[in-house]
């Protein structure tokens, strides 16, 4: 089977690892993508044939009255014989058929996309984790529907992304699975230190978001308070500050300045900053939406209200900003923050509270009103290294269209759309239309009738002078015609009382910008008389 796999591999186009070098650019990069939809496809028929073997092992047992006493139940056969074929460890292929079976009688539909190639391993795997406690069928059969309808659309995502996508739609669908799920991992909490070799230690430890968000926040403000001549890095720094931390004093620079300029500077009491998205209404307790947590992810209502009730300011509206100025207003920051919460690029998912304010159309210096002004439609939120990428690399190019969605297009042509990761959480950040489609094609049509209402007395006038210059022309050149043959054949001026024009110098055949067709001569029966 395995031969004839590699062979009709080969003859639909998917090249042999030794002849990839004759490929060029674009055919490598639809290889590398028709091999990823390949993978997903193989997954998909490996977790169907898990299943099946499943249900070929727990089948015997239905007619046995005694199989809750059985010491080796079919799962336990299934995950073993798994485990050995692939040669993973028994709770790995414990997990495997775990997988198997939520696809199969949970996520049917998810299965469905699975096996097309229309997502990936990884993206199922991640809803998988996210999904577990979810706990009746009506609640997974919305879960299965709402993310299959979805789920094609997020090739372009990151796992940040993904994960919070799934966990604000499990707190939605079953707040009580996303609270369990909470209180479960919050029994295990714990910090353990553990030594280790050439006299270093490694600590560990598992702690609420909140204390994780404000330890982190804090590690990070005493390493930036040492000069720019410190030698450590910033990792380095981090790490030197917690032992600062638990000694209750400032992190010492190690510049080796005597007039270090952070020596005995006053950094005053400790200011945590932890940002938090969320509605008025879950705040308020009137919902229980959940809410985001930059540089975490999705948290429960509860957690929303436990730490707004902590916050000493919260900033809530993002008021208005000057489109002409080149750094976006404090509140434009945030909303593009809020709306994006990761990096735009595809598959990053570097927090946008880490991540450069980009112009998409690059802002005029010389020029602001011509373009690329600093408005929420213009902005975008890239990390420091795709940043650079879009800068300096010309090969890729992007488009950001009003609804912050982004479409990227490679060096080898291939677009991928990136939407903000707000609007999925945060409908409210998206853009919404003013007017229904009907709406709009009903305003177009009547525009377009009052447009021509007012232009068609004006088009049929324009029309009318172009026949009377065209008249004139035509005429004029008859006139200077019959003056060349008139010369032509008697060589002096005409005698006939008919036709004295024809003795009349020649007109020009252009006529002046300006011309218009002579007002017609009255009819006998109108005045004058």
């Amino acid at each position: 089977m395995f031969d004839t796999l590699c062979t009709a591999f080969t003859d639909a186009g998917i090249v042999a690892p030794d002849r990839v070098e004759q490929l060029d650019p674009g055919q490598l990069t639809d290889l590398i993508a028709a091999t990823n939809r390949l993978e997903a496809v193989l997954m998909a028929r490996r977790l169907a044939a898990v299943d099946a073997l499943l249900w070929h092992r727990i089948a015997p047992e239905h007619d046995n009255p005694e199989r809750e006493y059985d010491m080796v139940d079919g799962l336990m056969k299934t995950s073993a014989e798994v485990s050995a074929l692939l040669n993973i460890s028994s709770m790995a292929g414990q997990f495997v058929v775990h997988c198997a079976q939520t696809l199969a009688d949970r996520l049917p539909k998810v299965a469905a996309l699975l096996a097309a190639g229309r997502t990936d391993w990884r993206t199922v795997q991640l809803i998988i984790n996210r999904t577990d406690l979810v706990s009746d069928d009506d609640r997974w059969k919305r879960v299965d529907e709402s993310l299959s309808a979805r789920l094609q659309h997020w090739g372009s995502w990151s796992r940040r992304r993904i994960l919070t996508t799934v966990d604000a739609l499990v707190a939605a669908v079953d707040s009580d699975a996303a609270k369990e799920r909470r209180h479960r991992d919050a029994q295990d909490r714990s910090i353990a230190i553990k030594s280790g070799p050439n006299g270093m230690a490694d600590v560990r430890g598992t702690v609420t978001v909140p204390e994780a968000t404000a330890f982190d926040r804090r590690l990070s403000e005493l390493a930036a308070r040492v000069c720019a001549g410190d030698p450590r890095t910033m990792a380095q720094r981090r790490a030197d500050a917690l032992g600062a931390l638990a000694a209750g004093r400032e992190l010492e620079c190690r510049c080796g300045q005597p007039d270090c300029p952070a020596a005995g500077a006053d950094t005053g009491g400790a200011r945590i900053v932890i940002n938090v998205v969320a509605t008025d209404d879950t705040i308020s307790g009137a919902v229980d939406r959940p809410g985001y947590l930059q540089g975490y992810g999705i948290i429960d209502a509860e957690q929303v209200r436990e730490l707004a009730g902590r916050a000493g300011r919260r900033l809530i509206l993002f008021g208005p900003s000057d489109p002409l100025t080149y750094v976006p207003t404090a509140a434009l920051d945030r909303a593009v923050r809020c709306r994006d919460l990761t990096c735009r690029f595809p598959g990053c998912d570097r927090a946008a509270e880490h991540c450069d304010i980009d112009h998409t159309i690059p802002f005029n210096h010389a020029d602001p009103a011509s373009g690329g002004l600093t408005v929420l439609e213009n902005l975008k939120c890239l990390c420091r290294y795709h940043h650079r990428l879009k800068t300096f690399d010309p090969g890729w190019s992007e488009v950001q269209l009003p609804d912050g969605a982004v479409i990227w297009t490679s060096p080898t042509g291939r677009k991928y759309v990136t939407t903000p990761t707000g609007a999925e959480v945060f409908p409210e950040l998206t853009f919404r239309r003013r007017r229904t489609r009907a709406q709009q094609r009903a305003s177009r049509i009547a525009q377009a009738r009052n447009r021509n209402h007012v232009l068609r007395p004006l088009n049929e006038a324009r029309r009318r002078l172009h026949a009377a210059r065209k008249r004139e022309i035509d005429a004029r050149k008859f006139r200077n015609h019959m003056r060349d043959m008139l010369f032509l054949f008697k060589g002096k001026p005409s005698t006939s009382p008919f036709c004295l024009w024809i003795n009349e110098p020649y007109e020009s055949e252009e006529l002046p910008p300006d011309w218009t067709p002579p007002p017609p001569p009255p009819q006998p029966d109108e005045p004058p008389f």
